[in-house]
């Protein structure tokens, strides 16, 4: 039975971040009932606080190997919040980054209207609120910003728009979002809904080739919503031409698609993405689904090894 976990209440109690302050005890038991304590760390320091972002109340978590090298800062998919993210934050504690990351407006236990934005401007203000806190923090350089879907999006807004920080190294993108899967079909369905909803219940789909990840968010993550509202739909809109219309940048990220992706229009995605940047590196997995950072084990171990190969 999943635990009653109460983001207000847990919000509420944390202090601000880059404090020190002993984690209460709902943030403890938080972590655990995600694997985010990660036992098997022993040497690892964890941080757990809050951030004001704009009207938001972000909540942010830091893991700091004994001797980082590089610091990993992760943004995770629309739907998700960081307690699904603990293989991605064990492979950077493996490769002795110290980690960054936080749940996003709306998302987990920051604040927000559920699932929702404005506009995806305030996810770049967010991601600004985080870069801020990794150069307070004086963590280790370079900064390599981690996006799995929406989180990717994010990146990729950051990396074609944002002034040159000579902290940043590479960008991750997993599964990027640029245009979802039959955008246009969604686009007219959205135009008609919001007329007179203002959200519409989600629909889960196996975006994961792991049986115990999908049965794990349909029954036991107490922080999933359960609706899809038409103002992120609208955002989105909003969005994608600020993205496809941009002009071509230095940068060289790092992606990972998975062929069976069936959320994102990958196919359009991808050469849009390599129109926008110089020469990104990309490992096409034709079995992954959507959902890498909790794909199977076999295809997590390859994204990986490809990732770590490159940022050795």
């Amino acid at each position: 039975m999943s635990p009653v976990i109460d983001p207000d209440l847990l919000r509420a109690r944390l202090a601000p971040f880059g404090r020190c302050a002993e984690l209460p005890v709902e943030a403890a038991h938080y972590q655990a009932f995600y694997g985010l304590d990660l036992p098997h760390r022993h040497r690892v320091r964890r941080h757990l606080g809050r951030l004001a972002v704009h009207d938001y109340q972000i909540v942010a978590q830091a893991w700091y190997p004994e001797r980082p090298v590089a610091t990993l800062l992760v943004l995770h998919g629309y739907y998700d919040h960081m307690g699904l993210y603990r293989h991605v934050v064990d492979w950077g504690l493996r490769m002795d980054f110290a980690v960054l990351a936080c749940d996003l407006p709306g998302h987990g236990l920051s604040s927000g209207p559920r699932a929702s934005i404005n506009e995806f401007d305030e996810y770049q203000a967010v991601l600004e609120a985080l870069l801020d806190e990794a150069k307070r923090l004086d963590l280790p350089r370079p900064w390599h910003l981690l996006g799995q879907s929406t989180g990717a999006a994010i990146v990729v807004d950051h990396l074609l728009h944002s002034p040159p920080r000579p902290e940043l190294g590479r960008g991750i993108l997993l599964a990027p979002l640029v245009r979802p899967c039959a955008w246009r079909w969604s686009r007219l369905t959205y135009e008609v809904v919001r007329r007179f909803a203002t959200q519409i219940p989600r629909r889960f789909s196996d975006n994961s080739g792991d049986p115990d990840f999908l049965a794990f968010i349909r029954s036991k993550d107490p922080l999933q919503p359960d609706i899809l509202p038409t103002a992120w739909v609208g955002a989105l809109a909003r969005w994608i031409p600020r993205i496809e219309g941009a002009g071509p940048s230095e940068h060289s990220p790092l992606i990972v698609q998975g062929e069976a992706d069936m959320t994102v229009d990958w196919q359009h995605n991808l050469p849009v993405l390599e129109s926008k940047f110089a020469a990104p590196e990309i490992l096409r997995l034709p079995s992954a689904r959507h959902h890498l950072a909790n794909e199977r084990e076999e295809l997590r171990r390859r994204y990986f090894d490809f990732l770590s190969e490159r940022l050795r």
